[in-house]
């Protein structure tokens, strides 16, 4: 195996396992909501935000990963837009069936929470899907930046 292929492969692998979680998230938290045949027909239903979103996160995970192992340092400022990009795509699969805790809301008080949620669960998909956007051009940007200093050094 290069060494390319091995410093491409890690990236790659956490990516991997940071869509599949945050998939795994949005199929526990729904299913523990509202039961499996639900969300198996919530995913039919908006598949086409839920895999994107996670993947745009993987992507994220995985560019964040090359970039951290090129600089051999974290970044702050890219680790806290992937955190929040992160947590936009959960918050945005999730409110996408927030209206079935209508049932149990009142007992938590937060009624016009998961109503406003409800009434706006594709606006917040579009919303997770434009944090994602600009966390991928965020972080795509320094390691290009990055990548382009490293070349630099190494032919000095």
């Amino acid at each position: 195996m290069t060494t390319y292929a091995i410093t491409a492969a890690r990236p790659a692998g956490w990516g991997m396992l940071a869509f599949g979680l945050l998939l795994a998230a949005y199929f526990g938290v729904l299913t523990l909501v509202s039961g499996w045949k639900f969300t198996v027909s919530q995913f039919y239903d908006f598949w086409y935000y839920i895999v994107p979103l996670s993947a745009g996160f993987g992507l994220q995970v995985a560019l964040y990963t090359r970039l951290r192992n090129l600089l051999h340092q974290s970044n702050k400022d890219t680790r806290a837009m992937m955190a929040a990009s992160g947590t936009t795509s959960t918050a945005a699969m999730i409110s996408c069936c927030a209206h079935y805790l209508v049932n149990i809301a009142p007992v938590l008080g937060a009624t016009g929470l998961v109503t406003f949620a409800t009434q706006y669960q594709v606006e917040f998909f579009w919303v997770g899907l434009a944090f994602n956007a600009a966390g991928i051009a965020y972080i795509g940007n320094k390691l290009f930046q990055a990548t382009k200093e490293h070349a630099q050094c190494a032919h000095a």
